[in-house]
């Protein structure tokens, strides 16, 4: 899939820390990557809703643009949709959302920021895999047990409080990653969801009482 751009991922970036919708009027013209883009931004939430069987004519209406200008990027609907589960997929948004954290504030509220935007992303992922009924992440994404994820925009949200932990950074970033992705899958929460401050809560002090040091971030994922 080709990469996204700096504007898509601003914009994607802006959605996971809970800012506007795309814009919905009537689009002016963009050079065709920014194009490609605002077309998978209006067609995920279609997606989320309607499965495969939304139409091209409900994706022109939300994107703003005739339905001929999606063939004019996009080969078919098909390839569109395969755009938008990529798009679910792409790390890029996350980091960008996660740069944009104030690391002058204290630590706490820090993480529940990051735990925020890491569970927007889940639970996009979530909603997109089960509306297009598939299992798999696309393969440019699938880490398959091979590799993890690049941590280090989340294990900088993490560094300016780094003499102050047990771990270091990256390894305190895993433990929150396995954490929010643990309390957030539909499947593993059922009836008990988790807020961000109780996951943040749960890395920073475990479950014992404060008379007993808790030994968390000495315990890997």
């Amino acid at each position: 899939m080709p990469r996204r751009t700096a504007t898509a991922q601003r914009g994607a970036a802006d959605a996971l820390r809970g800012g506007h919708d795309p814009v919905r009027a009537r689009a002016a013209a963009l050079p065709p990557d920014e194009r490609r883009a605002a077309i998978v931004a209006a067609t995920l939430p279609l997606v989320v809703a309607h499965g495969t069987a939304v139409t091209t004519r409900q994706i022109a209406e939300a994107a703003g643009i005739a339905e001929g200008t999606i063939f004019r990027v996009f080969p078919d609907k098909e390839s569109l949709i395969a755009a938008v589960v990529d798009a679910a997929f792409d790390p890029a948004p996350v980091d960008a959302a996660l740069a944009e954290i104030d690391l002058s504030v204290d630590l706490e509220p820090r993480l529940i920021e990051a735990v925020d935007i890491l569970r927007r992303r889940v639970e996009t992922i979530f909603q997109v895999m089960t509306a297009v009924e598939t299992a798999r992440p696309p393969e440019d994404h699938d880490h398959g047990g091979r590799r993890t994820p690049d941590l280090t925009a989340l294990a900088a949200v993490i560094e300016p409080d780094r003499t102050r932990l047990r771990r270091d950074p990256l390894d305190v970033a895993e433990l929150l990653r396995c954490m929010t992705f643990g309390c957030t899958v539909p499947a593993l929460i059922g009836d008990h969801p988790r807020s961000s401050a109780e996951i943040v809560s749960l890395l920073l002090d475990g479950i014992r009482t404060m008379s007993a040091p808790s030994d968390l971030l000495d315990t890997p994922c």
